[in-house]
C-alpha cells in the first residue's frame, strides 16, 4: 500500500522518470523520508512533513525553498553539475506548487537526491569534524545578507531559554514526588546556571546580537559528505529560522563533541571532546568569514555551554511531565539524557579557559 501510495504522490510533481523502488530514509526522528528510486537517474528524496510537530508548514517548506534559491543565486558561478550537489534543489508539482498536500496523505515535498553522498551519525575523526565545521559555517556566511523578516519562526521559542525555564516551573509544580525526588541533582544545577544561561538571551533580546539565517539543527547528520569524506552541503533545513549564529554553533558542538550518544546510561563515557572542538572552530572560521562580527566571536564558547545545557533542560522538563515529549523507551530514559548533557556541561566547564583559548587562538588565524 505504501508503495502505492509513493508512486501516487510522486506522479503529483515534475518530473521525467518512471518510479521503480524505495528506500526508507531513517535518520530523521520527525518527518517520514523515502529515496524514491527510477528507472533513469536522477533519484528523488521525498519527505512528509510532520504537521503535529509544525504547524505552518507552508511556511516552512517557503523558508527552506528560499534558502535554496538563495544559496544558488550565491553560487551561481558553479557549473550546474557541481552546484546541484552544494544545494539542495527542490522539485515543484505538475500544478506549480512548492509541495504536494492530500486530506489523508498529508504535506509533501520533493528534492533531487545527491548522488554519492553519505551522512555520518557521530564523529569519528578530526576530518569530519573539520568537513563539519566548513559547511555549516559557510552555510551561515552565504546566508547573512538575507532579510530575516522574511522568514517564518516555524517551532516558536524554540531556543528561548526563559520560555523553557518556564516549562521546566510548570512541570516541577505537576511532577510526581517520585521523579522529583530522582531528578533532584539536575534539578539542583538547573537552578546553579540560571543566570549564565540567560546571557545570550539577553544580548539577543537587546539588540548586540544580530538575528540572521540560522539552520538550528545543525547535527552532524545533517551536513552531506562525498565518499572521500569532502563536505557537500547543509541538509534537513525544515528549521531554518531567525536566530543567533550560538545557536547553529553551539548545537553542532554538542552533538559532535560529546565522546558518548547522548542518552548514555554511563555518564562516566561523557566527556567534551576538546579535539574534535579545536578541528571545528578551524573549519568554522575559515569559513564564516567576515560575516561574523567581533561580539559574535567572543560569545561561540558560550554559544556551545548554553546549547547543551538547553537540551539537558528540555530532557529533564520532559522527564518531570512523564515523557510526553521525547519517545522513551524505559522510564527513566530522558533523565538518563538529561544528566548525560548535565555531564557534558560539568566537562566542559573543567575545560572552559582552554575553550576560549583554543577559539581566540583560531581568531588570529583566521
Amino acid at each position: 500500500m505504501l508503495k502505492k501510495n509513493l508512486k501516487y504522490i510522486f506522479d503529483q510533481f515534475q518530473h521525467e522518470s518512471e518510479f521503480d523502488c524505495y528506500d526508507e530514509l531513517a535518520s530523521g526522528h520527525i518527518n517520514d523520508t523515502y529515496l524514491v528510486k527510477t528507472k533513469e537517474k536522477p533519484y528523488y528524496v521525498m519527505q512528509r512533513i510532520n504537521h503535529g510537530v509544525f504547524q505552518n508548514i507552508p511556511a516552512l517548506i517557503n523558508n527552506k525553498i528560499s534558502i535554496s534559491q538563495h544559496l544558488q543565486k550565491k553560487l551561481a558561478h558553479l557549473p550546474k553539475s557541481q552546484l546541484m550537489r552544494r544545494v539542495l534543489s527542490f522539485v515543484k508539482t505538475v500544478d506549480g506548487n512548492q509541495y504536494y498536500f492530500g486530506n489523508e496523505d498529508g504535506y509533501w515535498n520533493m528534492m533531487v537526491y545527491i548522488e554519492d553522498s553519505r551522512t555520518f551519525e557521530v564523529v569519528l575523526d578530526d576530518e569530519i569534524a573539520y568537513e563539519g565545521g566548513k559547511l555549516f559555517g559557510e552555510f551561515l556566511n552565504l546566508t547573512s545578507d538575507y532579510d530575516v523578516s522574511g522568514l517564518v519562526e516555524t517551532i516558536p521559542n524554540f531556543h528561548d531559554m526563559s520560555f523553557r525555564y518556564l516549562q521546566f516551573e510548570e512541570a516541577l509544580e505537576h511532577a510526581t514526588k517520585e521523579r522529583l525526588l530522582e531528578a533532584k541533582g539536575c534539578i539542583k544545577i538547573i537552578n546553579e546556571y540560571r543566570e549564565e544561561m540567560h546571557i545570550l538571551q539577553g544580548l539577543k533580546e537587546s539588540g548586540v546580537l544580530k538575528l540572521r539565517v540560522t539552520h538550528n539543527d545543525t547535527k552532524i547528520s545533517n551536513a552531506l559528505f562525498d565518499l572521500n569524506n569532502q563536505g557537500i552541503c547543509v541538509i534537513d533545513t525544515d528549521t531554518v529560522m531567525p536566530g543567533i549564529i550560538h545557536y547553529d554553533f553551539g548545537d553542532a558542538i554538542r552533538t559532535i563533541c560529546n565522546t558518548a550518544a547522548e542518552d548514555e546510561k554511563n555518564i562516566d563515557l561523557v566527556k567534551f571532546n576538546i579535539e574534535f572542538y579545536k578541528s571545528y572552530v578551524k573549519g568554522f572560521l575559515e569559513k564564516v568569514g567576515p560575516s561574523i562580527s567581533p561580539i559574535e566571536l567572543e560569545y561561540l564558547p558560550l554559544g556551545a555551554k548554553t546549547m547543551i545545557f538547553i537540551m539537558g533542560l528540555r530532557f529533564l522538563t520532559d522527564y518531570l511531565n512523564n515523557d510526553i515529549y521525547y519517545k522513551a523507551a524505559y522510564d527513566n530514559h530522558n533523565l538518563n539524557r538529561a544528566k548525560n548533557q548535565f555531564k557534558l556541561i560539568e566537562s566542559i566547564t573543567k575545560q572552559y579557559a582552554e575553550i576560549k583559548n583554543i577559539t581566540k587562538a583560531q581568531l588570529l588565524v583566521k
